[in-house]
């Protein structure tokens, strides 16, 4: 049984109502959380109020960041266990799960060292005056993180917002939430003070609502589904809270006639099955110059026809999907394709292994997707690869640009005068040319334009989302 964590202290529901952990791998429930209330909210709220007023705003910020060295140093010593948790609890191949594991440490590495490197400025004003500017904590910030990297997401969220002074309130997603109950009992051992980091879990519609709702938080940050953030803005709105959104994308591999195909190609089908395809940033859209269309359908089609999908124990290519709600969207997403006569390119291979009752999806690569068919417009969530060609760099950017979407974008070319060009003109908030996620670049940071939210997370760019600017003017005479 897991218990919400508030105030450095394990603690039960207000009405000791649980809900069951599933496993993807064979869709079993292995152990229970807490389905939290409006009451737990408010506890929590407390909590890391009279944290944030008491013994956090008495840490400089080179303390500050001791503290979250020493949380990251104690993550990577834990690193096995938290892979372990994740991997069940989200169904991640163990390479995925330690990639996550290994990325919170970094995160925490990254904005411990930069607590005190944020800084105000001196302004030039009349004579008589000396005017300056600080960067100040908001005070309580609400974190309301989905179920497909939650260490990750924790990690960019939760670091940055440490880091630049506040206290937090989580509400992790229910479907996968027990590595970050383990990272903030971690935290509780290297020193965080009670009330600095707080989880409580339980249904969005219940908890996540309670804590945008609360009063006591003062900045919200919110990765999700673009439906559920534009409830959280207007909900937001009615007080006047400042919220970071991270929605989704639809993003695009763009590839011209000179890319180098063998550079292209492992990065495009990892961009697309990695996590099962259940990644905001996902390569999902694969646009490709007529050229290069046919040869580059052909070794593409090779390679997802050698791709295996089973249990996340057995590390293969890919694992489960993380609900059955989750699989069956996928299913439709292919369904529909088929009644449109979109035509299937190739598909991996569920293994003899995997449970029947577990949630697995084959990664499928489908070409000539029509860019008006859903295919081409909805975030699918799944490893499926939409494949259209285009005529030039104009048609190119025109197919890029064709959604609601706009989170990242990846560009193949060697002409180093395209690269800029395309750079410019794609509508996204990252854009990798001739490699597509950097590594994960704990240091790069990270949002949307269009539907994709706005606000940024990861790098240093962050601290600004999560602090407010002073303006402080001094007459001396």
């Amino acid at each position: 049984m897991q218990f919400h964590y508030i105030a450095n202290t394990p603690v039960r529901s207000s009405t000791e109502r649980t809900l069951p952990v599933i496993d993807p791998s064979d869709g079993q429930a292995y152990d229970a959380i807490q389905r939290g209330t409006p009451e737990d909210i408010a506890a929590a709220v407390q909590a890391a109020r009279q944290c944030f007023e008491g013994p956090w705003s008495r840490l400089s910020a080179a303390e500050r960041g001791r503290l979250l060295m020493r949380l990251s140093l104690k993550v990577a010593e834990h690193a096995d266990e938290l892979a372990a948790i994740e991997q069940r609890d989200c169904g991640k191949p163990t390479k995925q799960a330690m990639a996550d594991a290994a990325a919170l440490a970094r995160y925490f590495e990254f904005y411990a060292g930069a607590c005190d490197k944020l800084h105000g400025e001196t302004l030039p004003y009349q004579e008589g005056y000396t005017v300056l500017t600080w960067r100040e904590p908001h005070g309580v910030t609400g974190h309301i993180i989905p179920w497909n990297y939650p260490m990750q997401i924790f990690g960019r969220s939760v670091g940055g917002a440490l880091a630049a002074g506040n206290c937090c309130v989580v509400k992790p997603s229910e479907d996968a939430c027990l590595s970050l109950i383990r990272v903030a009992q971690l935290a509780a051992e290297v020193g965080f003070p009670a009330g600095a980091i707080n989880i409580v879990t339980g249904f969005g519609h219940e908890v996540g609502d309670a804590l945008a709702r609360h009063p006591g938080i003062d900045h919200i940050s919110f990765t999700g589904s673009p439906a559920v953030g534009t409830l959280i803005q207007q909900v937001a709105a009615q007080r006047h809270c400042p919220v970071t959104l991270e929605l989704g994308g639809k993003s695009p591999q763009i590839l011209f006639a000179d890319a180098d195909l063998d550079a292209a190609l492992p990065v495009v089908i990892n961009a697309i099955v990695q996590n099962a395809g259940q990644t905001c940033s996902a390569g999902s859209r694969l646009l490709v110059e007529q050229g290069l269309y046919e040869p580059l359908l052909e070794r593409l089609g090779e390679a997802f026809g050698q791709l295996r999908v089973g249990p996340a124990a057995m590390d293969l290519d890919v694992g489960p999907l993380i609900r059955a709600t989750q699989q069956q969207r996928v299913w439709d997403f292919l369904s529909d394709a088929q009644h449109a006569g979109i035509p299937m390119v190739a598909q991996g291979t569920v293994v003899d292994e995997a449970p029947e009752s577990g949630f697995y999806q084959a990664p499928t690569l489908l070409r000539g997707v029509p860019v008006t068919h859903r295919l081409a417009q909805e975030e699918v969530f799944g490893p499926v690869l939409a494949a259209m060609s285009f005529r030039d760099e104009d048609h190119a950017v025109e197919l890029a640009n064709a959604t609601q979407f706009g989170l990242v974008a990846g560009i193949w070319t060697r002409d180093g005068a395209r690269q800029l060009r395309m750079a410019r003109r794609v509508r996204s908030g990252q854009v990798f040319v001739n490699n597509y996620g950097a590594g994960g670049g704990v240091e790069l940071p990270f949002g949307g334009m269009k539907s994709s939210g706005y606000g940024r997370e990861k790098g240093f760019e962050a601290l600004y989302g999560f602090t407010t600017l002073k303006t402080v003017a001094i007459r001396h005479g």
